[in-house]
């Protein structure tokens, strides 16, 4: 039986966008793996090509790699 959520789409993210290079249903959220319906869908970064769940995993995650010198203020 399939889930509700279907098959894994796969995306190249963007700034602002992304395009879809596989379809599919959802993706998952770079940091807690969870999954995010691609309708609900709104927090990626298309530097690191990662998707999170919500703004605050996302401001997390940018911080994080601000300390690791990968993004600049």
């Amino acid at each position: 039986m399939l889930d509700r959520f279907g098959r894994p789409a796969k995306l190249k993210y963007e700034s602002g966008s992304y395009r879809v290079l596989e379809a599919g249903e959802y993706v998952l959220c770079a940091v807690t793996n969870q999954r995010i319906a691609l309708a609900s869908l709104r927090y990626w970064s298309h530097e690191l090509q990662e998707a999170y769940f919500n703004a605050e995993i996302a401001s997390n995650r940018y911080a994080e790699q601000r300390t690791k010198g990968l993004f600049q203020l």
